[in-house]
């Protein structure tokens, strides 16, 4: 005997919570001939009498007592999670997993989301440091953080901070021994703050350009990170030059902690954009940490 349909225990719940027909034709909104040849269909499949029917009430048979009594408690617990799943669309509950770098995070990411967090309490923030350009989907984040030119063109994206300008900088002190380069070819000298990316197991070069000209600089020295603010500690440390969003060391340089290092060499790019994989599936909460982060 094949199960039988769950709406048509469902029908069967129904009419024997109500005592009615016409009351529990009302409440699933079907008619009540519709609600009687359900019940009538599902007798028939089990071979025996579930609801005992008068002109005025209607009652369990003691076989359908006993049916009832197994699985209303399975089909309610069934609504509750179903209901459970609908509020995701109503607040924004349950856990946003994002990749960032350590830098757009503290910069763009985690200042933005403060206020969102102590408003709705029952929201989580998952948020992990990742230089390596994380597939989004296969890692299963729901949301990542990249310059907009290195995010895929099948992804929704939304510019959460303005252009970036990387810059070259130094300490006072490192300088006064190691003199400023005039060129970019001049870095190859010098003790430069390396940083790992761990997609290809190499070092970042330092991308340059001037007037319509770019050069990818490979440097080296004494020191490899895979995190932006120790590279800013080595360089304030006085250890060598270090290539770094301009606006993470702005404040140093105004200080005089730091100096600008080949200044008409800085390149920009795109700025910092959140992206995801589709619209239509995002849930509540995604959708509010994107209008959090979003740049105005």
């Amino acid at each position: 005997m094949p199960a039988p349909d769950l709406n048509h225990l469902v029908a069967l719940l129904t009419v024997a919570r109500q005592r009615s027909f016409t009351k529990a034709a009302a409440q699933l909104g079907v008619s009540q001939s519709s609600l009687s040849r359900t019940v009538t269909a599902l007798e028939s499949q089990l071979g025996m009498l579930l609801l005992t029917r008068t002109t005025r009430s209607v009652s369990a048979t003691e076989a359908g007592q006993r049916l009832l009594d197994s699985v209303a408690p399975k089909l309610e617990e069934i609504e509750a999670e179903l209901l459970a799943v609908a509020e995701l669309r109503e607040k924004p509950v349950g856990t946003v997993r994002m990749t960032a770098t350590d830098y757009s995070a503290n910069q763009y990411v985690w200042p933005k989301l403060q206020g969102l967090l102590q408003a709705h309490p029952e929201l989580r923030i998952e948020l992990l440091n990742d230089y390596g350009l994380s597939d989004i989907v296969a890692d299963r984040f729901d949301i990542g953080i990249r310059l907009g030119d290195q995010v895929e063109k099948d992804m929704i994206a939304v510019r959460i901070a303005p252009d970036e300008t990387m810059a070259i900088v130094g300490s006072p002190a490192y300088l006064e021994h190691h003199p400023a380069p005039t060129a970019p070819h001049g870095l190859t000298a010098h003790n430069c703050i390396n940083l790992r990316l761990p997609t290809r197991d190499t070092l970042m070069a330092w991308e340059l350009s001037k007037d319509g000209q770019a050069i990818n600089v490979k440097v080296s020295g004494q020191l490899v990170f895979n995190n932006s603010y120790q590279m800013l500690d080595a360089a304030l440390q006085g250890f060598g030059l270090a290539y770094l969003p301009k606006p993470m060391v702005e404040a140093h340089v105004r200080a005089g902690r730091l100096a600008w290092v080949l200044e008409d060499w800085f390149p920009t790019f795109t700025g910092m954009h959140a992206y995801y994989a589709t619209r239509r599936q995002s849930s509540l909460a995604v959708r509010m940490v994107i209008a959090a982060l979003r740049d105005h």
